[in-house]
């Protein structure tokens, strides 16, 4: 499926929303459609990684015909096959809305998430984990904190920016190695197909003697402002860039995007598993909201 055929799919189309339960609108992205542009192979991947999606319009109702809401959790492999297609999982999810699931909310929840987990498992090819939480369900701290905000340096005012379309050589290397965990609320691109603005935060890991200098790598995250990409595509962008470019001993690439269409997606890619959020990787864990979420 490539560009010219994902065009022909519901993103970017005008679309009602389904009034019965629709898993044949899900939509699967090959992977290798962006990882061919970088000379990815499946197989010899640089990275391990979790796509987890937050629902925040999940309803359905319960068999006495009482309305449900809560939020969904789904989080799947960087091995599978495909991606899920935001707009489809959107119109998937209302789809939902008028089915029964169990003889009260908490049963229901459980029924609705193994619903999503096998449908959205055949769409991307691979094994996917879901869980809905209700409206009372308690969350964990974020485990993205103490990152550096960039653009809060005191040289960040003072830098000239001027590239808006990708440019890794603006890269370049600091004196000394060390830790670095960094993070951007200035994340921006857009639809591949589509071309809406598309807004997040960058939090990137990064260990060894080779390391970006701050000042570099903020400049390079803004030249992504004019790509068109899925997010889970940027995700991926950033951390073959800057893991080919510098060859850490260790890395992590977390992308967090704002909602839409009640729904959002947190791509996260790593050197080891270890170093991939827990709160965001693991679907039974429902985090405290982030700042673009």
């Amino acid at each position: 499926m490539h560009t010219t055929m994902i065009e022909e799919t519901l993103l970017g189309k005008r679309t009602e929303y389904p009034r019965q339960y629709a898993p044949e609108i899900l939509v699967g992205v090959p992977r290798y459609i962006n990882r061919e542009t970088y000379s990815l192979k499946d197989d010899n991947l640089p990275f391990v990684g979790i796509d987890t999606w937050h629902g925040y319009e999940i309803g359905f109702l319960t068999e006495n015909g009482l309305p449900a809401v809560g939020i969904l959790k789904l989080t799947y492999p960087a091995s599978t096959p495909c991606i899920v297609e935001s707009k489809s999982l959107k119109l998937y999810l209302n789809s939902l809305n008028m089915e029964h699931f169990g003889c009260n909310a908490i049963e229901g929840y459980e029924l609705v998430a193994e619903r999503i987990r096998q449908d959205v498992s055949k769409c991307v090819g691979g094994e996917v984990s879901a869980c809905v939480f209700g409206p009372e369900s308690r969350c964990v701290p974020s485990a993205l904190v103490d990152y550096s905000i960039l653009e809060n340096e005191p040289w960040a005012s003072d830098i000239v920016i001027d590239r808006y379309t990708e440019a890794p050589e603006l890269l370049e290397k600091a004196r000394d190695g060390g830790i670095m965990t960094v993070a951007t609320h200035l994340l921006r691109s857009n639809c591949k197909i589509t071309h809406q603005p598309d807004w997040g935060t960058a939090y990137i890991l990064m260990s060894g003697k080779d390391l970006p200098t701050e000042e570099s790598l903020l400049k390079y995250l803004v030249s992504i402002r004019g790509e068109n990409h899925f997010h889970e595509e940027i995700c991926e962008m950033i951390y073959t860039r800057l893991w080919r470019a510098f060859r850490p001993d260790e890395m992590m690439v977390c992308c967090v995007y704002t909602r839409r269409g009640g729904i959002d997606i947190c791509p996260m890619r790593a050197s080891s598993e270890e170093l991939l959020p827990v709160g965001l990787k693991e679907s039974a864990l429902l985090t405290e909201k982030m700042m673009r979420q």
